[in-house]
């Protein structure tokens, strides 16, 4: 088939790049922002309670509280799955809001890079202050 109805026409130029036609991405996009929803949902009151009993504490205090491997993981949970649905949300906004093409790829990767960065920090942080070092 050829003409301006085929489907390699049809494709953005992001789209070649992600491997994806129109439609492809976004049913898969919802239901893993519905998952991470849930699973902070999940993990809030945990958290809300970690936070609060740490707040007016210091370095050690929190090192302490952090030093079981239970909040540990319950808080390292929190920032994976957070980190995960921001990029998600942000890179949604990005495909509906920004038209030209270069721009989009380059806020794509660069929400990419912003997550990770973020994730990393964090993960960082709470296995710093876990081992109390």
């Amino acid at each position: 088939m050829s003409g301006s109805n085929s489907p390699k026409s049809v494709r953005t130029p992001l789209g070649r790049v992600r491997g994806l036609g129109s439609s492809h991405s976004g049913t898969s996009d919802f239901w893993r922002q519905r998952l991470t929803a849930v699973a902070m949902l999940l993990l809030l009151i945990p958290v809300i309670f970690i936070v609060m009993s740490v707040f007016r504490s210091n370095q050690a205090g929190v090192a302490q509280v952090l030093g079981s491997p239970i909040v540990a993981i319950v808080m390292l949970l929190f920032i994976v799955a957070s980190v995960w649905h921001m990029k998600i949300g942000m890179q949604v906004v990005i495909e509906d809001y920004v038209h030209d093409e270069k721009i989009k790829l380059i806020s794509i990767i660069g929400n990419n890079f912003f997550s990770a960065a973020v994730a990393l920090a964090s993960i960082y942080a709470i296995l710093k202050l876990s081992s109390g070092v």
